[in-house]
């Protein structure tokens, strides 16, 4: 859905700078809660949202929606499963599904609840998730995909299908996909700003001058 260029800018600009481009241009925050951190490693990625919804249904039908997701999954893709409800102390994913992802290309995972199976998936697949919590608990028998391919809220944010997904050490931010563009150009430029500041204050010796050059903390 994106160009390989973009991909691999995204993954080198700060994602701070990610989060404040998107303040500026999109006109509001839109990084995700800081308890969405990543629970396999430190890995980083970029990518398109195929997106999932979770939730409280009728019977003990198994994650159909996201097995489907999972298993049409482009190069890239990221996984973003949202929950109609708290499902913070149960898995939305676990080690099959991880390694459906990891074997689909998709760039990593990004959960509004739980993940289980984190040594299996640690050892195994170093597939990236993000998620709210760890737990043992599976939603199958308790909840069921609702829908996909729709927007969805996951971290507190709202996620629309294609929407780049920028994930790292700091966080999750998302990238509305009308705005992909000039986020990226805007984050680049505050990169570039902020290491001339850099450099000023290091230099100096004073962190005001450094600030006084682009007016900017």
């Amino acid at each position: 859905m994106y160009s390989a260029d973009i991909i691999e800018r995204y993954n080198k600009v700060t994602l701070a700078s990610v989060a404040d481009a998107c303040n500026l241009i999109v006109g509001h925050w839109t990084y995700m809660s800081c308890d969405v951190k990543n629970q396999i490693n430190d890995a980083r990625f970029a990518g398109p949202a195929k997106t999932v919804v979770e939730g409280l249904v009728d019977g003990t039908n198994p994650p159909s929606l996201a097995i489907d997701a999972i298993d049409s999954a482009e190069d890239g893709d990221v996984l973003v499963i949202g929950f109609v409800g708290d499902a913070k102390d149960c898995a939305l994913l676990g080690g099959m599904m991880a390694a459906g992802a990891k074997v689909n290309g998709m760039a990593g995972v990004v959960l509004d609840g739980a993940v289980r199976d984190v040594p299996e998936i640690r050892r195994d697949y170093q597939l990236p998730v993000y998620a709210r919590s760890v737990s043992p608990g599976s939603t199958v028998g308790r909840y069921g995909t609702l829908d996909s391919n729709v927007p969805v809220t996951c971290g507190g944010v709202l996620v629309s299908p294609g929407d780049m997904i920028v994930a790292g050490t700091d966080g999750v931010v998302v990238v509305p996909k009308a705005y992909v563009e000039q986020v990226l150009e805007e984050a680049e430029s505050i990169d570039v700003r902020e290491a001339e500041q850099t450099k000023v204050i290091l230099k100096s010796g004073s962190l005001q001058q450094g600030l006084n050059l682009h007016n900017r903390i």
